[in-house]
């Protein structure tokens, strides 16, 4: 296993590597990461929304099942390759920390891979799944429909906080996956934390992306409006601070450099 420094170390590489890269390969990969981070988001929603007995009598447990079986997104952006904006929130801070990189390219590439995301998630949930019908029968259309009121009922503040939660975590997973040197650990080890943030009900814009579109799609009484204004804008807030902050910024500082 990786230690705490050769991780930061790891990490460090990689986001020269992806500072370096073209705007078409860094659109491309994040097209890839939407793409993945819906795939989990609807095998979530086949998996715990198809399971509307065992919610009613035990909630808990419906929800572990859908934290347990998203996690596979981020397991394919990170073992197969991949750029997801929530985890480049924290791959670029110990650069930025100790000069390496400037602070103007980490924003190109959070700008091209949000943008990249979004089309990728956009796709999954509008060609993949709204136009092959897998969730437009019940129990699915209810589950789609309670996930997507239940993202944009939160006032701003209560999603921003949701949002450091959610990427606070899913930054340890990418760290845990670094840290790993063997597939299954990697595995492992991101599964852990995604699979708590999404059962302990955070927000993560990428997934929510998939998520409230795919609502809208369906025929949720949701606008666009209100799915930025309500969920994306604070949840994408929340997560640059979780993710940029508590992980990038704390390790970078304790086992970056020469600390």
């Amino acid at each position: 296993m990786n230690t705490p420094k050769e991780v930061v170390d790891i990490v460090s590489t990689l986001a020269e590597a992806k500072g370096q890269y073209k705007i078409k390969k860094t659109l491309m990969l994040a097209f890839l990461a939407g793409a993945y981070v819906a795939f989990g988001g609807l095998l979530a929603i086949i998996v715990g929304g198809g399971s509307p007995g065992i919610a009613a009598e035990n909630p808990g447990i419906t929800k572990f099942i859908f934290g347990a079986t998203f996690p596979l997104g981020l397991i394919l952006v990170v073992v197969v390759g991949a750029e997801l904006f929530t985890g480049n929130n924290a791959y670029f801070i110990p650069n930025v920390l100790n000069k390496k990189q400037s602070i103007s390219v980490v924003l190109k590439n959070w700008g091209l891979v949000y943008v990249g995301n979004f089309i990728g998630a956009i796709f999954v949930a509008y060609v993949v799944t709204y136009l092959t019908h897998i969730v437009s029968s019940s129990p699915y259309t209810d589950s789609v429909e309670q996930l997507a009121i239940g993202k944009t009922s939160h006032t701003f503040l209560v999603t921003f906080l949701k949002g450091i939660g959610a990427n606070w975590l899913v930054c340890l997973a990418v760290w845990q996956g670094m840290a790993a040197k063997g597939t299954i650990g990697k595995i492992l080890g991101i599964w852990l934390p995604v699979m708590a943030f999404v059962t302990m009900g955070f927000e993560h814009s990428i997934a929510n992306m998939y998520f409230i579109p795919l609502a809208i799609f369906e025929g949720v009484d949701i606008t666009w409006t209100t799915f930025l204004v309500k969920n994306l804008i604070p949840a994408t807030l929340g997560n640059i601070v979780g993710g940029a902050v508590f992980v990038g910024m704390f390790y970078g500082y304790l086992f970056g450099g020469d600390k």
